[in-house]
Formats: C-alpha cells, structure tokens, sequence
C-alpha cells in the first residue's frame, strides 16, 4: 500500500445511552464503558466504517523519501511537554492533564501540534485491568527484601494510571554470506617435572580452519521504543509487548480517556537504531553457523531488503511516587501484566544484612580452623 493513502484519524464519539457521557474503552471488561454511569457497551472496531481494517507495513524507503505522508491525528486532540522529564503527552477528547503522567511533575506546559507526527495505524489495546496490577503492584512491594518498612504501607497504587507508548516495528529480509577460521579441540600428552617427579597431562590444543556460509532470515516486528517518558531499562523488564499477532487497527475508541504519548525518537533514527540490531543478530546467526568448538575472524556480508515498518502503541500502567527527595517510577505491561520498577534501599536493612553474612563467614571459619 502506497505511504500517501489517506490513514484515518477521526475521532469517533460514542455517546453513553444511558447519560450522554463518551464512552471509553476497558481493559477489564473488554468493552467500551461510561467513566460516569459504568454502562457498558460491546464494541469492535469492525463495527466502525473503515476501522477493523489490515493492518499494513509502510515501505521505509519511500517514507523517509517522503517526510510528509501519513501524518497528524486529526483535529480533536492537544499535546502538552512535561518540563522535567520532556515527555510530549497526547490527549483525545476532553480530558486535561494537571501532572505529567510519567514523572508526575506539575511544571507542563502545552505543546504547540505541528501536524508532523506520524500517525499511529495499530495498537496493542489494554488487557489488564487496573485492579489486577494494583494487587499485582502489591505483592511486588511486599517481595522488596530491602524496600524501607514505610514504604510497603504507603498506598502507592494510588497513583496508577494507564498509557500508550509509541513503539516503531520494523521488518525486513536479511541474505549474509560469511567466512571465519573454525577451531577444532584437540588434546596432546605432554611431561612435565614437579617435586622432582615426572607427571604427564592432557593439554589442549587448536585446529584452526577455513569455513565459509551463508543465510537468509526474516526478521519480524522488530521493536524500537520511541517513549522517553520510561527508561528501556524498565521496558526491557516488562518485554515482549506481543505485537506480531495481537496488533488490532488503531480507532481513537482505545485512546480516549487514556494518555498517549508522542514519540520523540523519530522515524530516521529508529530506523538506524534497527540496523545496528539487525546487523547484531545477523552476526549472532552467522556465528552460529561456524563448525568446530571455537572460532576467530568473523567476516560478515549482509544484504537488507524489503524494509518495512509501522508506528504502533502499546499499553503500559504506570505509578510514579516520591520517597524522601527521590521520584520512583514503577511499570506493568498494560497486556500481559509483567512489572518491573525501582525503589529506596534501607541501609539499616542492608547494613544488618552485611553483619549477618559477616557473622556466618566468621563462624564458618572459626569452625574450619577447629577440624
């Protein structure tokens, strides 16, 4: 599909039928929900004139030829840029923000729409509901053997809020020729002397080889994060986000009354971002592929072809709290559920932990000394 059709981003209103109040999508019930009555209403996005449909990949090539394709969101929306962690926060609808939602700093302020955004086309939608990783938060608390005892007291799932990070996938053919030296074990006796006696051991030695190889692979929904509002530390934890077969089109139905953020990582240099780790992995498989036990002077050829990719969203809670003068920020993947997060460390825990295992290791000594 050519990267100038006409994507859509209208804004879909869905009136509750019961108050009027625009209905927003659930992760717990699957459904679009009223925020003020609690009616639920079932719907797919097959339901909507021209939404439920392919989800296409946009040749590369021809969109970096073409900077302006595929571009803005429509009328009904409004940005805002945390000043603390720069994060660009894309709301749909009415809702306003008082806090950035990845920091929870209150110094934001608007961003000015430029119209150049490149327009999400899927999405991976919530699964998991709040009050499932709020107890799943919990328990994660409670596992922190060095966490202060205050903090596994403090309602910190207060904060909970759920939003969409901007993710680029990328696709692409892979053909690699490569030639190395594979080394082959092998041992030889050898004598040597000690305290005046003749000893023998085995030693091993190296054959070293010629090989060559090729491969063909195809790499699929390779990943690269846009979000600067979560560290990839925390994201790699909470990884996979599920994309290759659970993508669903994008309708503004998922997004509205949840926070999306703007990706700042631009097309370009994600897409150099996903060379470097395709280039990794090709030499990975290359690798793989020399016989013999060890190997030296890996030389790798690769050839790319048929470079596609697609903007995505995917689903994230989030809690951000402070402790004493530091923020913390704590991450569940919105689909599967996984947590990753950090916390303040108790000296006094860790401290007390250092004199036991002191304590031990006396003790063992002192034992080893007295056999």
């Amino acid at each position: 599909m050519s990267e100038s059709a006409p994507t859509r981003v209208a804004i879909g209103k869905h009136p509750c039928p019961e108050c009027g109040g625009d209905l927003e999508w659930n992760a717990a019930r699957q459904a679009l929900v009223c925020p003020y009555c609690g009616t639920t209403a079932p719907w797919s996005p097959a339901q909507e004139d021209g939404a439920g449909a392919q989800i296409h990949e946009r040749d590369l090539i021809q969109a970096l030829d073409e900077p302006r394709a595929g571009r803005g969101w429509g009328a009904e929306r409004y940005e805002v840029k945390c000043q603390s962690c720069h994060a660009i926060s894309v709301f749909v609808g009415t809702r306003a923000a008082q806090r950035c939602e990845f920091c929870g700093s209150p110094s934001i302020v608007p961003h000015e729409d430029q119209g150049d955004a490149i327009t999400p086309e899927s999405l991976l939608p919530f699964k998991v509901s709040d009050g499932q990783v709020r107890d799943a938060i919990r328990r994660w608390y409670s596992s922190r053997w060095f966490a202060p005892n205050k903090l596994k007291s403090r309602a910190l799932t207060d904060t909970l809020h759920g939003v969409y990070l901007p993710y680029w996938t990328f696709d692409a053919h892979v053909s690699a020729t490569w030639t190395a030296e594979a080394g082959h074990y092998y041992y030889v006796t050898e004598t040597h002397t000690q305290n005046g006696q003749r000893q023998t051991r085995q030693v091993r030695k190296v054959r070293w080889e010629p090989a060559a190889g090729g491969l063909t692979h195809f790499f699929d929904d390779e990943l690269v994060p846009g979000t600067v509002g979560v560290g990839e530390g925390l994201l790699g934890q909470i990884a996979p986000f599920p994309t290759t077969s659970n993508l669903v089109a994008y309708a503004p139905e998922f997004v509205r009354g949840w926070t999306v953020e703007r990706y700042q990582l631009d097309l370009r240099r994600a897409a150099d971002l996903n060379m470097t780790q395709m280039e990794s992995k090709t030499r990975a498989l290359c690798a793989a592929q020399v016989p013999g036990d060890t190997q030296r002077n890996l030389q790798v050829q690769s050839q790319y072809r048929g470079r596609t990719f697609k903007h995505i969203l995917v689903p994230v809670w989030l809690v951000n709290y402070t402790y004493g003068s530091r923020t913390f920020q704590i991450v569940a993947n919105g689909y599967t559920g996984k947590i990753a997060g950090r916390h303040p460390l108790s000296w006094i825990k860790i401290t007390l932990a250092v004199l036991a295992a002191l304590v031990v290791l006396i003790l063992v000594l002192a034992y080893g000394q007295g056999q």
